[in-house]
C-alpha cells in the first residue's frame, strides 16, 4: 500500500505573482471569520498523461509559470492571515516576496491505483494523503503539490486552500483561471476584490469571531493537515448517481408525497436535494447496522448540514466572480430512527428535513436569524452532523491545464471532518472499512428500491 515512504520529495519553492505588486491588506468579513477555527479544504487532482503533452517535468514548469501569473490576480491567495496592527481584527495581508509555496514530488503508486475510488474500489485515504501539501506556518492560505505518479503516467495536482481565504466557488474559480492560463485558452472574469460589497449592520463578525482571539494577544495558528492527522484505517470511495437514478428519486419522492397526501411536493426536488435525500438516509442506515441502538439513539435527533450561496441573495447581490465566502450554512434536522426506516420512508423524511432547513436559510426573515448560525452549527455537530462540501456547480471534472480533463477529483479533507463531497453526480464519502461494507450495501438496497441501474 502506498504511504508517505513512497513519496520523494524532488523541489520545494515559493511562486510569487509575476507582476510587482505593492503591500496590501484585506479585511476579513463576517462571512470569512467563521472558518479561521476549521482545517483547511483539501482537493486532489489526478490526470493521465501520455508523452504528447510532453514531460512530466516540463509539465509542472508550465503549472509554476501559470500560478504565477494567476496569482497577480488572486494576490489574496498569496498572501496569509493576520491580526490588523492595534485592533482584535483579522485580516489577508501580501506584501512583495509572499507566495504559494509549490512543491514538486514522485510517487511511486499508478494514477489507476488512485483513480479507481470507487464504491466497489474504495482507496485508502493514507495512500492519497502524501500527495496533499500542509499549509506553511504564519497562516499562510494556499499550499500546492505536484506529483509525478508511477512511470510518469499520471499527475496528481493536491491544493489545500484554507477556507477562510474563499468559498467553493471562489476556489474552484481560481483553478479554472489557473488552468485556463496554463493552457494558453481564454480566461474566465478576473475576480471581484472588495470587502465594503459585504454589509454587516449587525456586527455579525463580532459574534462570530468571538473567543478567536487568544486573550494574550497572540496571533492564532490554523489547524495542522499532517498525515497523521488522517484516521489510519480511514478509507474513501465515490459513489455516482446517475441521471436514471436521480429521476427516480424524484419519482420515489413524487409517490411517497402522494401517499403522505400531499397534492404536491413540499419544494421542488432538484438533483442537489435528491442526492442529499439519498446520501442522508443511506448514511443513517448504515450507522444504525453499526452497532446495537438504545431507545435514546434511535430517536435521537440527527443532522444534515449543506452550504447555501448567498452572492445572488444579498441586497444588493455580490457579482459572482466576488474573491471571499458569502456561504450561510443550512441544518436538516430529523429523528435517525425515520430517516433510517425503510429506504422509501427514510428517504421522503429526509428530504422533508432539508426542504424544511433550505426554506429556513433562504426564506423569508433568513438573514434575521444569522447572528445564531455559528451556534447552531456548533450544537448539530455535537450531537452527531453529516455535512457536505463542494457542488456539481463547480464543474471541477473541466478543470484542464492543458493536459486533460482529470481522471478523479477528491476533496480528501472529508477523512478528517466527516464530511462528504460532492461534484457532477458523484458523492464522495469516507469510512473505516467496515462502515464503508455497510454504507455500500445500503447504497446498492436503496438503488434497487427506487429503480435506478
Amino acid at each position: 500500500m502506498g504511504g508517505a515512504g513512497n513519496l520523494r520529495v524532488i523541489d520545494a519553492a515559493v511562486v510569487t505573482p509575476s507582476d510587482g505588486l505593492p503591500a496590501r491588506s484585506l479585511p476579513l468579513t463576517f462571512f470569512d471569520v467563521k472558518w479561521l477555527r476549521p482545517p483547511p479544504v483539501q482537493r486532489l487532482f489526478l490526470y493521465r498523461l501520455d508523452h504528447q503533452h510532453g514531460t512530466a517535468q516540463q509539465l509542472i514548469s508550465d503549472l509554476r509559470r501559470s500560478l504565477s501569473m494567476v496569482l497577480t490576480l488572486f494576490y489574496p491567495l498569496a498572501g496569509h492571515v493576520r491580526l490588523t496592527p492595534a485592533t482584535d481584527r483579522y485580516e489577508f495581508f501580501y506584501q512583495p516576496g509572499d507566495g504559494v509555496a509549490f512543491t514538486a514530488a514522485e510517487y511511486d503508486v499508478h494514477v489507476d491505483d488512485l483513480a479507481s475510488c470507487s464504491d466497489d474500489q474504495p482507496v485508502p485515504v493514507a495512500k492519497l494523503a502524501p500527495l496533499l501539501p500542509p499549509l506553511p506556518k504564519g497562516r499562510a492560505v494556499l499550499a500546492v503539490q505536484a506529483t509525478v505518479l508511477l512511470g510518469g503516467r499520471g499527475l496528481a495536482l493536491g491544493i489545500t486552500l484554507h477556507h477562510s481565504a474563499c468559498d467553493g466557488a471562489s476556489s474552484t474559480h481560481f483553478l479554472h483561471t489557473w488552468a485556463a492560463a496554463c493552457a494558453g485558452v481564454d480566461m474566465p472574469p478576473p475576480p471581484v476584490i472588495d470587502r465594503t460589497l459585504i454589509a454587516d449592520p449587525k456586527n455579525l463578525y463580532g459574534i462570530y469571531s468571538k473567543g478567536m482571539v487568544p486573550s494574550d494577544g497572540a496571533e492564532i495558528e490554523f489547524a495542522g493537515t499532517s498525515l497523521s492527522s488522517y484516521p489510519a484505517d480511514q478509507l474513501l470511495a465515490t459513489f455516482t448517481l446517475s441521471q436514471e437514478l436521480l429521476h427516480g428519486i424524484k419519482d420515489a419522492l413524487t409517490a411517497e408525497a402522494a401517499r403522505h397526501g400531499a397534492a404536491t411536493m413540499p419544494l421542488r426536488c432538484s438533483s442537489l436535494l435528491a442526492a442529499y435525500s439519498f446520501i442522508w438516509s443511506c448514511y443513517c442506515r448504515a450507522k444504525q447496522g453499526q452497532s446495537p441502538m438504545d431507545d435514546v439513539d434511535r430517536t435521537k435527533t440527527t443532522y444534515f448540514l449543506f452550504s447555501v450561496d448567498h452572492r445572488a441573495r444579498l441586497d444588493p447581490p455580490v457579482p459572482k466572480w466576488y474573491l471571499g465566502n458569502c456561504l450561510g450554512p443550512a441544518i436538516a434536522a430529523a429523528r435517525h430512527d425515520e430517516l433510517a426506516a425503510d429506504p422509501l420512508v427514510g428517504l421522503f423524511a429526509a428530504f422533508t428535513a432539508l426542504a424544511d432547513a433550505l426554506e429556513e436559510a433562504v426564506g423569508e426573515g433568513a438573514r434575521d436569524r444569522w447572528d445564531g448560525c455559528v451556534e447552531r452549527v456548533k450544537e448539530a455537530v455535537k450531537a452527531g452532523v453529516l455535512s457536505v462540501a463542494g457542488s456539481p456547480k463547480f464543474s471541477v471534472y473541466d478543470v484542464d491545464f492543458g493536459f486533460g480533463r482529470p481522471a478523479k477529483v477528491d476533496i480528501v479533507s472529508v477523512a478528517k471532518t466527516g464530511r462528504g463531497s460532492l461534484g457532477g453526480v458523484e458523492v464522495g464519502i469516507s469510512l473505516p472499512p467496515t462502515g464503508m461494507e455497510r454504507f455500500r450495501r445500503c447504497f446498492s438496497d436503496a438503488i434497487r428500491v427506487v429503480g435506478g441501474k
